[in-house]
């Protein structure tokens, strides 16, 4: 097959691109080529904003098997992908987000692929929440353009829809940020205590299963959700990092109010904060494509085993002042 990746050489499509390529596909990426790759002559480049007309023109003629799309946040994506591939790629694969259950109101979890109908919650005043929500609703927005599509002209799309995705190269290191403070032997800081279930899925995972599922007709015009099975809390995740570590966990539980007072946002002390994190039911993507996955339990040896390997040069900019009023919130709690 001829593969279009559009966007999204950092983490999951890094590896997509490797798996592909070691399967014997071809392989064409598209994305602005800020950063710097490994594929060399493997791989062919076009360097183009996909928000700007050098999509339709670097695009102009060509043909695909499958295009895999991590770059795609609005309506507006989606209608000109139909535009300029109509008729001329076997499959478009969308990567999508569990947060388009989140800001559909009741916003129900786990969330299966028929609670994706609803109202959407109107438009959240705090500043704190109104990013995540803009996801949200941007992703509903592609969504839906891309279900008119299929309904209307057989556009050929299947609609994925993950949760947080850990890994080896997550580029928001969040994981890693959890590592750094369990080395440097400061309080973890967990609001409330860390209770809340966390479901996600294992980046590998994901890249496997897409290549699995390209040019599947029975997925066209389809959506779904991709993730573990397993919930552990938040607090079991960090002592499972800390087991293989070799470190003790030092939690240090902080009421969410309490961290709101101290000028700090939940989701500034904890990347996993509950609020926005989506929690999906993976059973149709289980009976239906076969989708099987890692356990958070193994798929963390791997990760930490990476970090201990290749530390970063150093820890996320933010860190160093972070720890400092962390420390002072677990002193007032």
């Amino acid at each position: 097959m001829h593969v279009l990746i559009i966007g999204g050489t950092r983490f999951v499509g890094y590896l997509l691109t490797w798996r592909l390529l070691a399967a014997g596909h071809r392989v064409t990426l598209f994305n602005r080529g800020t950063l710097p790759d490994p594929f060399a002559e493997r791989v062919e480049r076009l360097k183009g904003d996909r928000t700007t007309p050098d999509f339709e023109r670097l695009l102009a003629g060509r043909s695909f098997d499958a295009a895999v799309d991590f770059a795609a946040y609005e309506g507006e994506d989606a209608r000109e992908v139909v535009r300029v591939l109509g008729g001329r790629v076997g499959h478009y694969v969308f990567i999508s987000t569990g947060q388009v259950y989140l800001v559909r109101e009741g916003r129900p979890q786990p969330a299966r692929e028929t609670d994706y109908e609803g109202p959407v919650l109107p438009e959240p005043a705090d500043p704190a929440d109104h990013g995540s929500w803009a996801y949200g609703v941007g992703k509903r927005a592609a969504e839906d353009e891309l279900a008119r599509a299929w309904e209307a002209a057989r556009f050929p799309s299947t609609r994925l829809r993950v949760p947080m995705v850990n890994g080896e190269r997550d580029h928001y290191r969040r994981v890693e940020g959890y590592l750094w403070r369990l080395l440097d032997g400061g309080p973890v800081i967990l609001p409330n205590g860390g209770p809340h279930p966390c479901r996600h899925v294992y980046g590998a995972d994901l890249a496997r299963t897409i290549v699995e599922l390209l040019g599947n007709s029975a997925t066209f015009g389809q959506a779904y959700n991709l993730c573990q099975d397993e919930e552990p809390t938040l607090v079991e995740l960090v002592e499972r990092m800390a087991e293989l570590l070799g470190a003790p966990a030092r939690t240090v539980a902080v009421s969410a109010e309490r961290l709101t007072a101290a000028g700090l946002h939940p989701r500034d002390v904890s990347p996993f904060s509950a609020r926005w994190m989506s929690r999906l039911d993976p059973s149709r993507a289980k009976s239906e494509l076969g989708f099987r996955h890692a356990s958070p339990h193994r798929y963390l040896e791997p990760i930490v085993a990476s970090f201990l390997a290749h530390p970063p040069a150093a820890p996320p900019e933010e860190y160093a002042q972070r720890a400092l009023e962390l420390e002072l919130a677990a002193e007032q709690s």
